[in-house]
């Protein structure tokens, strides 16, 4: 069980993790549906909202992995009890599929020489009959890392509601520092 003397993440690190959130679920998302419309403005549109952020994430984990090495978790190995050589493994794995759908991302993009919005023309390298393999992996990789994270989450809920040890509480903002208040008051 986690008490309340294990650390809270960082504060960089909690922006960064939601950050992170806030850009692989509708990265996924914009995946899932863009195909359903017709080729045309609205299709070229949310695959170019894609491209785009997808771009806006490889800085995002490159800083992340950099924080991470550098600064560490901020939560110290007895926070995780049992969990702690699952939790790694499964963070390790998160980490490993967000760079390979990267990865894939921007081999996909210059393989197909994206258009994005018809303003700026991403060239056209590599070999064209690469694109649907590419696509078919990168797709793949997405769908397993939205697994992963679906599981994680799952994970952090269970923590927080089944086994009440506060696991959920240090990667929320705020959520440390309003229990430490309350248990200072006797509430």
């Amino acid at each position: 069980m986690v008490d309340g003397s294990h650390a809270n993440y960082d504060a960089t690190t909690i922006r960064l993790h939601w950050l992170t959130v806030c850009l692989v679920v509708p990265l996924w998302i914009l995946g899932q549906v863009a195909d359903l419309f017709p080729h045309g403005p609205v299709n070229s549109g949310l695959w170019s909202i894609h491209v785009i952020m997808g771009f806006v994430l490889i800085p995002v984990i490159l800083f992340r992995i950099v924080w991470r090495v550098f600064a560490g978790s901020g939560v110290d190995k007895g926070a995780y009890g049992a969990f702690y050589f699952p939790a790694k493994a499964a963070h390790c794995l998160l980490y490993a599929l967000l760079c390979l759908v990267l990865i894939l991302g921007v081999v996909n993009a210059f393989v197909r020489g994206y258009s994005l919005f018809g303003i700026i023309r991403l060239p056209q390298m590599g070999d064209p009959t690469l694109r649907r393999p590419v696509t078919g992996v990168h797709g793949l990789v997405a769908n397993l890392l939205l697994g992963l994270v679906a599981l994680h989450a799952i994970a952090a809920l269970v923590h927080h509601y089944v086994l009440g040890d506060g696991v959920l509480r240090r990667m929320l903002p705020g959520w440390q520092r309003l229990s430490d208040t309350t248990r200072q008051a006797g509430g």
